[in-house]
């Protein structure tokens, strides 16, 4: 008997191209693949929102996987379904332990009456967190703040820090020791700084990977990354695939190698290495 298997891959820098975008093979391959009855999702840092419009043409069936694993969402229905939050007593301690360094560096994800908001301190701010805050300029989620309280106003879900890596090094030494929360520190797949992402206790890529695969009834994951936030999900997998463009760290821990993300690497393996009768069964 076939054992079911739960397929997850990574986004930026593994199923996407270095342009954020989707290659058409990739979208091609992907939805022949789902048609056929193979179970597969994404694990992603971005946003589900952020996440949905770039992946939009896949039609993923089950959860996606959203904010490192803090949120589950619907993809067909563009629905998030599953969010996790920080804790009254979280919120306060974040808020002392940040202070004059969120100010300057980071925002907050909360969430108003369901409504997603990304606020952030007016004044001056890191290039990173400049530039990130230009690029989402149009975005009505981004709300700018004049008083440190508002910062953390709301059912806060996230905290984000982007800064120079020595800048932000001693604050995630500080917070990765302390406290009730889940801490992921990486180069951005694009650009040169550095990005320090905190999520809530038991918010990460492989808890919400396993709970998929609880959920699903499923017996094997098999999963595809290249960075550092990927390696939780690579300690709980049967196979664990890097694309060639990945970091070593990534690549010394995967059962293979993988073409890079460039050449559609996740879909071409994918492609060549299984097949499905037609019209499986799905459990839902």
């Amino acid at each position: 008997m076939n054992k079911k298997t739960l397929y997850v891959t990574d986004l930026d820098g593994t199923l996407m191209r270095n342009d954020k975008t989707l290659s058409e093979d990739t979208i091609r391959i992907i939805n022949s693949l789902i048609d056929q009855g193979m179970l597969i999702t994404y694990a992603t840092a971005r946003s589900f929102h952020s996440a949905w419009e770039i992946t939009k043409e896949i039609h993923f069936s089950v959860p996606v996987i959203t904010r490192n694993g803090t949120v589950l969402a619907n993809q067909l229905l563009k629905k998030e379904t599953d969010i996790q939050q920080f804790s009254d007593c979280d919120v306060h301690r974040l808020r002392h332990m940040l202070s004059g360094i969120i100010e300057h560096k980071g925002f907050v994800t909360a969430y108003f009456d369901g409504r997603m908001t990304k606020s952030y301190r007016k004044g001056e701010l890191t290039i990173g967190l400049q530039k990130y805050v230009d690029n989402h300029s149009g975005d009505k989620r981004m709300k700018p703040v004049t008083d440190d309280m508002d910062l953390f106003a709301g059912i806060v879900t996230y905290v984000t820090l982007i800064a120079e890596k020595e800048e932000l090094q001693p604050v995630y030494e500080k917070l990765h020791h302390t406290g009730n929360w889940e801490c992921v520190f990486q180069k951005d797949t694009y650009g040169d700084e550095y990005w320090l992402e905190i999520c809530p206790h038991g918010a990460t890529k492989a808890q919400a990977v396993l709970k998929c695969k609880e959920n699903l009834g499923c017996d094997r994951i098999v999963v595809f990354g290249d960075s550092i936030n990927d390696l939780s999900m690579f300690e709980i997998a049967d196979e664990a695939y890097a694309v060639a463009n990945a970091i070593d760290e990534v690549k010394s821990r995967a059962t293979l190698i993988i073409d890079s993300n460039e050449n559609d690497g996740v879909a071409n393996f994918l492609m060549k290495q299984y097949s499905y009768p037609p019209h499986q069964s799905l459990p839902w």
